[in-house]
């Protein structure tokens, strides 16, 4: 995710539909919401400008997010009589817990990079460079940094998580035993000792 500005909803363009025309569309973007959150690889959003409403929803369905210190961004709905209506209800207060989310979602406040680093909103704040993608290119270094690990080893480590954080530990811990276990057949995890073995990079292919 890489817009200058993701503010998320055309308002005025809202402004022109019925209310059935309203549920539907925000419905739709809910469930577009959901496909990236459940995107079997890393997803990373980078913030370089605005994220505001379903902008910032969008970079909550994300696994990780960047913010350029001058980004602004915040769910601010309820300045426009309206609540977020795509996961920002649900994905928030699991990222920064309830008592804050309740306070950014009913304030509608708007907060730029660093604040939201400070939160912990971001995994990231850069400071902004003059093209206006220092986000974009901190984004992409840590991708670079993903890459090169076990493909299935990630992508089983992403179900468990996300999986995980919605049960109880018990649960949690049974989840993350079977993730474990689909893991145990693969290629990559036999290339990962063997490499370990002989002191080498590991080549994993993703079988």
């Amino acid at each position: 995710m890489h817009p200058k500005s993701t503010r998320g909803a055309d308002l005025k363009e809202r402004e022109q539909m019925s209310a059935t025309e309203v549920a539907i569309f925000v419905q739709r973007l809910r469930g577009l919401m959901s496909e990236i959150a459940t995107f079997p690889a890393p997803t990373i959003a980078a913030m370089d400008g605005f994220a505001l409403g379903g902008g910032l929803e969008l970079a909550l369905a994300c696994d990780l997010r960047i913010a350029a210190s001058s980004a602004v961004m915040g769910l601010i709905e309820t300045t426009r009589g309206l609540l977020p209506g795509a996961g920002g209800t649900q994905r928030l207060p699991r990222c920064l817990g309830v008592a804050l989310a309740k306070e950014l979602i009913f304030t509608g406040r708007r907060l730029n990079g660093m604040q939201a680093h400070e939160l912990g909103l971001v995994n990231h704040a850069v400071a902004q460079n003059e093209e206006g993608d220092a986000a974009y290119h901190r984004a992409l270094a840590l991708a670079q940094e993903i890459l090169p690990q076990a493909p299935i080893a990630v992508r089983l480590g992403k179900v468990a998580i996300d999986r995980g954080m919605e049960v109880d530990i018990a649960s949690g811990m049974a989840i993350e035993h079977m993730c474990y276990a689909q893991n145990i057949p693969t290629q990559d995890r036999l290339e990962g000792m063997a490499a370990f073995r002989e002191k080498r990079p590991p080549k994993f292919v993703g079988k």
